[in-house]
């Protein structure tokens, strides 16, 4: 069979490479407008051939995820108060969270690179136990690819396989990017802006101090954009989410400076004392220990990968050995580690030794 469906992809493959070539010869008195819709033609040949070749890459996708799943053992949180920390499938950087409720909502954070997107499909069928799930609300804590590419990609190619109702985000202007010679959040922001042309009426735009609900989920907004920093990363999204009796922090990717205006506000004191938090910044080079003090919290999420954790690039002299220091003087009791696998945590449930790596 596997035999059979590779002559089947090699033929097409030649057949595309092929005609393109055989579709531009043109006889000596061809026009200039028989040549430009020649030209046309083949563009919408390739357009045809690229799309399908997305299809099949994105079915032995979804297929090979399926199996990687259901081999993990994700459970079905349906219902249940969980927070599910995935792993990358190619050990990238990068955040991915799926939450569910108690009531039955389904909330996602960021999402990852493209190439993450048939994994986080799957795992998002296996913890809602629906063939074509729903997210109620999906956050985009700021423009950068490694968090919202997954997100572009389904709200794109994949609506017929997974469902939303809200994207929830605060992305700063197209040209604050431009400003700071950002090429990727701009782009980011570009590609936002094209899809969610698709869905106007399903996008939420939040403010700092914005409070709301997703079902058993109450969301606190504490940070979103100030353009006073140029940092492209102090324009993510800080937010607290308090779930099954539990205060989580979630930072994106927050710096020091982003960190630092919601650590001055005295408002915002007892809303940053957190039973959880999601590392900044993958754990390096994010926030100051100072944020990470005053959070005081007794279970930290690493969305890291092992390069990140160990500092072990070939190249870049990470600080995440200095921010690991932090977490342990700071007493943290329990740090979930994406690099070690997709795991789930039960805020209702948790004490410091309850774990669940898939």
């Amino acid at each position: 069979m596997k035999r059979f469906i590779s002559i089947i992809l090699v033929t097409v493959m030649m057949y595309a490479c092929a005609a393109p070539a055989f579709a531009v010869q043109a006889e000596p008195e061809q026009t200039a407008v028989s040549a430009a819709a020649e030209e046309n033609g083949d563009s919408a040949f390739i357009a045809f051939f690229d799309k399908l070749f997305a299809k099949i890459r994105a079915f032995f996708g979804s297929v090979k995820y399926c199996f990687v799943v259901k081999k993990e053992g994700v459970p079905n949180t349906m219902n249940k108060n969980a927070i599910h920390i995935l792993k990358s499938v190619e050990d990238a950087i990068g955040d991915s969270f799926i939450i569910t409720t108690e009531d039955g909502k389904v909330i996602a954070i960021d999402g990852g690179y493209k190439f993450e997107t048939d994994y986080f499909i799957q795992y998002l069928r296996a913890v809602t136990g629906q063939l074509v799930p729903k997210i109620d609300a999906w956050f985009l804590t700021h423009p950068h690819t490694d968090h919202v590419q997954v997100f572009n990609e389904v709200a794109e190619n994949r609506t017929n396989q997974v469902k939303f109702d809200k994207i929830i985000l605060k992305y700063a202007p197209y040209d604050f990017y431009a400003s700071i010679n950002s090429t990727e959040g701009a782009e980011m922001v570009g590609e936002f802006d094209r899809i969610s042309k698709a869905f106007p009426e399903k996008v939420q735009i939040i403010n700092d101090g914005d409070v709301f609900n997703i079902g058993a989920a109450k969301i606190t907004t504490l940070f979103t954009f100030d353009p006073a920093f140029t940092n492209v990363n102090d324009a993510s999204l800080i937010f607290r989410m308090d779930l099954g009796g539990k205060g989580i922090l979630f930072t994106g990717d927050a710096g020091v400076s982003s960190g630092n205006k919601v650590l001055e506000n005295p408002e915002y004191k007892e809303l940053l004392d957190c039973d959880i938090c999601k590392m900044s910044h993958h754990g390096q080079a994010g926030v100051s220990k100072e944020f990470y003090e005053a959070v005081d919290p007794e279970i930290c999420l690493w969305p890291t990968p092992s390069w990140v954790w160990n500092n072990s690039h070939e190249t870049l002299v990470l600080l995440t050995p200095e921010v690991r220091a932090w977490i342990e003087e700071i007493g943290v009791e329990k740090n979930y580690l994406s690099w070690q696998g997709s795991q789930v945590i039960y805020p209702d449930q948790l004490t410091p030794d309850t774990e669940d790596i898939l």
